[in-house]
């Protein structure tokens, strides 16, 4: 009986979803940071450089307050009214989130990829579940509330 381990290598034994959407995430990361992110000026592209947006603003804190990020000499511990104002953004971020997902759709079909193919990216099982989430997703981005 083969073990997880040979799922791999065993093209007849289908791997199981969550180990592949995993692989895929990190393989995903990768491949976006060696190949668009490799400089200071090529990651700081997406973030505005005298503000901080809602989106890296709950990071922060998210990361500040689980010891992933460390605080600097002097800076401030984070106290409940960080925590406050990081899930007051958070209806923010999943708009901007949501935005951002419906023009990756959008272009994606732009250029010609077929609602499987995006269906396989968003982990999801079949076309018809992508056309939905993209109908839902469109419906919700012009009527926020």
């Amino acid at each position: 009986m083969p073990t997880d381990a040979d799922h791999h290598l065993d093209p007849f034994t289908p791997p199981h979803p969550e180990q592949a959407r995993a692989q895929r995430v990190y393989a995903s990361l990768f491949r976006i940071a060696e190949r668009h992110a490799v400089t200071d000026e090529q990651r700081g592209r997406q973030v505005h450089a005298s503000a901080i947006g809602p989106h890296e603003a709950v990071r922060l804190v998210t990361f500040l307050l689980s010891g992933a990020a460390r605080l600097d000499d002097g800076e401030p511990e984070v106290d409940h009214a960080d925590i406050t104002a990081a899930l007051s953004l958070l209806p923010l971020v999943r708009g901007e989130l949501d935005a951002l997902e419906v023009s990756l759709l959008e272009m994606a079909r732009g250029r010609g990829m077929t609602w499987q193919e995006i269906a396989f990216g968003l982990g999801l099982g079949t076309a018809q579940a992508a056309r939905q989430r993209h109908e839902r997703l469109a419906d919700r981005v012009e009527d926020p509330e």
